[in-house]
């Protein structure tokens, strides 16, 4: 009992490690690393609602754009009155007895037309739209960094899928491998039980074993399926769809080199702290803008004038240009707030900048060591191979000349099943843990592009 609760223990482990994905698929398709992240960042929700938000900032610096523009009004009315009293001061000439004539008694207005045109061109607001245009600008190009960065991110889940689905797929491949020696094992028994060459106890205990694997295989398809499911889904794939993952993908990686030099690499490529820069910058045009409240504003207008009151006056062409001057004192007192609202603004963007710097230097420098460890570990795990397997070969060999029990059969056979499980996983690993690395230094884009 205790040999079976250890053997499923171990299996349960190695599949455990390759947690989630989708239904075995009614159609079979392979596909590369390569191939995996193409297809993902095609059919990503998150990217494109990435896309989505540089849109945005992209209109958001072209209406700051246009407030350079000249403003443009229309304006017209028809109106219908009822009979006004109209008594026009003005001098018509002289009767007979010497008496102004007023000539508004036969002046009838039920109705008036007029039309206005305004156009005003700004030249100075106290660098206000200036400031503002700048600081769209830093606010759009943060954005496609942002972007960028979410493309990383996307890459790096998908490479966490793609091996994942590798691992579960050679879990499930290496248990059926396992279940068949151990059927062969209860067939062999079987004859030698027959036989009276070993006890029924031994037959049993193989068994035993044969039924715990098919458990084992059991739990390895399910999580195999659920592992599809999930890719499918990031892949943009039916959900039944079967991958097979290749084997090449995983292939050895560099050395792992300096972490100081990947600490180096992050400040210069990371996306995030480069974007944080720019809406710095960003906030630092807004204190100039917002002080941009102290001054006046001075604006080209021009004009045009068109009237028509029948049976009264008609107006056309009636032009109109001059300067425009806009100045509110109390701007004195009420901007000051403003100013330090938006010079409070860039402090915590700075201090954020100073967070995230540490913080990339924390996720380097673990990234760096989970890499360190996962080459370690292969090395050791192949070593575990070669140590199973010759241990599995000596045991067998004695247990044929009646050296060895059963049960050091049966937990050799288990030992050796366990090390290449893990052999299989440390390599994927290794290539996960370096695009990992790559990912927190802000070139795993770059990579990927290879």
């Amino acid at each position: 009992m205790k040999h079976s609760m250890t053997f499923r223990k171990i299996i349960a482990i190695a599949v455990l490690a390759a947690s989630v994905s989708p239904i075995f698929a009614q159609s079979t398709r392979n596909i590369t690393l390569n191939e995996a992240i193409q297809l993902g960042l095609q059919n990503s929700k998150q990217l494109k609602l990435s896309d989505a938000k540089s849109r945005e900032a992209a209109l958001n610096l072209r209406e700051a754009r246009g407030r350079m523009l000249p403003d443009l009004s229309v304006s017209g009315s028809y109106l219908r009155v009822a009979q006004p009293t109209i008594d026009l001061k003005l001098k018509t000439g002289s009767s007979s007895t010497g008496e102004t004539s007023n000539a508004t008694s036969n002046i009838k207005v039920d109705q008036a037309a007029y039309g206005i045109a305004n156009l005003s061109l700004p030249v100075f607001s106290g660098l206000r739209v200036h400031y503002g245009i700048e600081s769209a600008k830093y606010l759009e190009k943060a954005a496609k960094l942002d972007a960028d960065k979410d493309r990383e991110e996307v890459i790096q889940n998908i490479i966490n899928a793609y091996s994942t689905l590798y691992k579960a797929n050679a879990a499930v491949g290496l248990v059926k491998e396992s279940l068949r020696q151990s059927q062969q094992r209860v067939t062999d028994f079987t004859n030698l039980e027959k036989n009276g060459v070993i006890a029924r106890n031994d037959l049993l205990k193989a068994e035993l074993q044969q039924s715990n694997t098919e458990l084992s295989l059991l739990d390895a398809e399910s999580n195999l399926k659920v592992t599809s499911i999930n890719i499918n889904l990031m892949l943009g794939l039916p959900e039944d769809t079967q991958l097979i993952p290749d084997s090449n993908s995983f292939k050895p990686i560099k050395e792992a080199g300096s972490v100081l030099d990947w600490e180096n690499t992050a400040l210069q490529n990371r996306k995030d702290i480069a974007a944080l820069s720019l809406r710095e910058q960003a906030a630092a045009s807004n204190v100039k803008a917002a002080k941009g409240e102290y001054y006046p504003s001075l604006a080209l207008t021009g004009g045009y004038i068109a009237a028509d009151i029948p049976n009264f006056v008609t107006i056309t062409n009636a032009l109109n240009a001059g300067v425009g001057l806009k100045y509110a004192p109390s701007s004195l007192w009420k901007a000051g707030s403003k100013v330090a609202e938006a010079k409070n603004q860039r402090v915590e963007l700075m201090i954020n900048q100073d967070i995230l710097t540490d913080n990339v230097r924390i996720q380097v420098n673990k990234a760096y060591e989970d890499y360190v460890l996962s080459n370690a570990k292969i090395n050791v795990y192949k070593t575990a191979v070669s140590q199973a397997t010759e241990n599995y070969r000596i045991t067998k060999n004695k247990y044929d000349n009646s050296l060895s029990t059963t049960t050091d059969l049966l937990e050799a056979d288990v030992a050796q099943l366990q090390a290449r499980l893990n052999y299989e996983a440390a390599k994927v690993d290794a290539v996960v843990a370096y695009n990992k690395l790559l990912q927190t230094a802000g070139v795993l884009n770059d990579n990927s592009n290879k």
